[in-house]
């Protein structure tokens, strides 16, 4: 990837899936930027990596809507309560 990023996700040998790095400095800002909680955008950023570990791709549309989709099926796990401004951006188009 030629471009900045907030996350990166390796894969690994068993037995680990793989290895996420999350940029605090960007989730910090995006987080800003939203009006949420910096630990909020933080599960965001790993559970999006962790998805990409399993196999989720975002490169095309269909792709990336079914990955977000699962991304607010996990955030939103017993009851939690996910403001809508988190998904701005992630489902549209």
């Amino acid at each position: 990837m030629n471009r900045r990023t907030d996350v990166l996700a390796f894969p690994l040998d068993a037995p680990l899936l793989g290895e996420v790095i999350v940029s605090a400095e960007t989730a910090r800002r995006q987080a800003a930027r939203l009006g949420i909680p910096v630990a909020l955008e933080l599960d965001l950023l790993v559970t999006h990596g962790v998805l990409h570990l399993a196999g989720y791709d975002d490169r095309e549309p269909l792709e990336a809507r079914l990955m977000h989709e699962r991304e607010r099926e996990i955030l939103t796990r017993g009851g939690r309560s996910i403001p809508n401004r988190l998904w701005t951006g992630l489902l549209s188009g």
